[in-house]
C-alpha cells in the first residue's frame, strides 16, 4: 500500500460538478492498494499516518501529528500510485489491486484512521474526481507499508 501524504490548509473533491468532500487544516491522503496488501497493512499505515509528526509546534519543528492539532484527513483512492514507468512510455498497473479488493483496503484505511480519532472525509472510489488542495509548506511524503 502506498500513501501520498500532503499537509494542507484545505482540500476538496468534486465529482460530476458536485463537491462531495472538503476538509480544512489537515492531510490529503492519496491511497493506492497493491496486490499483496492486506487489511492489517492498511490499519498499520493508518496508525503511522495518525501519529506522524508533520505539523509545526511552538518551536517551529515538526513535532505535532494530525491528532495533536485536531486536524482532518481527506482519503482519496489513487491506483495510479502503483504505476510502473520503468519501461516504455505508458505506465503499467499490473501491481495494482483489483478494484473490489482495492476498494475494501482503501475503506479499511479510512475506517482505521477514524477509529484512531481522525475526522475523515472521503473521495468516491472509481469516480473521475477533481481534487483541489492548498499544500501547506509544501509538505509531501510518500509512505509505503
Amino acid at each position: 500500500m502506498k500513501v501520498l501524504l500532503q499537509r494542507v490548509t484545505s482540500a476538496s473533491v468534486t465529482v460530476d460538478g458536485e463537491q462531495i468532500a472538503r476538509i480544512h487544516h489537515g492531510l490529503l491522503l492519496l491511497v493506492g492498494a497493491a496486490r499483496e496488501d492486506s487489511a492489517e497493512a492498511a490499519r498499520a499505515l493508518a496508525s503511522k499516518v495518525s501519529g506522524l509528526r508533520v505539523f509545526a509546534g511552538e518551536s517551529g519543528r515538526f513535532d505535532r501529528s494530525v491528532l495533536d492539532i485536531g486536524g482532518e484527513a481527506l482519503v482519496v483512492s489513487q491506483f495510479t500510485l502503483l504505476g510502473d514507468t520503468r519501461k516504455g512510455r505508458r505506465p503499467s498497473f499490473v501491481g495494482a489491486e483489483e478494484p473490489e479488493q482495492a476498494r475494501a483496503l482503501v475503506e479499511e484505511f479510512g475506517a482505521a484512521l477514524d477509529r484512531l480519532g481522525v475526522r475523515v472525509s472521503r473521495g468516491q472510489f472509481g469516480a473521475h474526481m477533481l481534487v483541489e488542495l492548498v499544500n501547506d509548506g509544501p509538505v509531501t511524503l510518500l509512505l509505503e507499508g
